[in-house]
């Protein structure tokens, strides 16, 4: 997945879990600017641990400030050629697509 593309779906779920229209939440906003306080911050990890099936560690979670520390982190967290979200997850059981031969 681009960068670009995750970094918007980023910008969704902050914008979604907190209830902000999607116009004010920008890769430079700051948790401060957007009125994101401490328990907010952690919906949002939740959120994204959730949407990009990862699990961020508990001393990132501390440092994030702004929504260009969330873009990064997620892009650290998320190996390339690797995303799935936990939907995806359920929907095919979990398990990589493995392609069966064919019938003769």
């Amino acid at each position: 997945m681009p960068t670009d593309e995750m970094t918007q779906r980023v910008l969704r779920i902050v914008a979604e879990t907190q209830r902000k229209d999607p116009a004010q939440v920008t890769i430079d906003s700051t948790f401060e600017e957007l009125g994101i306080d401490s328990m907010d911050g952690i919906n949002i990890i939740f959120a994204l641990e959730n949407e990009f099936n990862i699990n961020v560690p508990d001393d990132e979670v501390k440092t994030i400030r702004s929504v260009r520390d969330v873009v990064e982190g997620v892009i650290r967290l998320v190996e390339p050629g690797n995303i799935q979200t936990k939907a995806e997850t359920r929907a095919d059981g979990g398990a990589p697509e493995e392609s069966a031969p064919a019938a003769s």
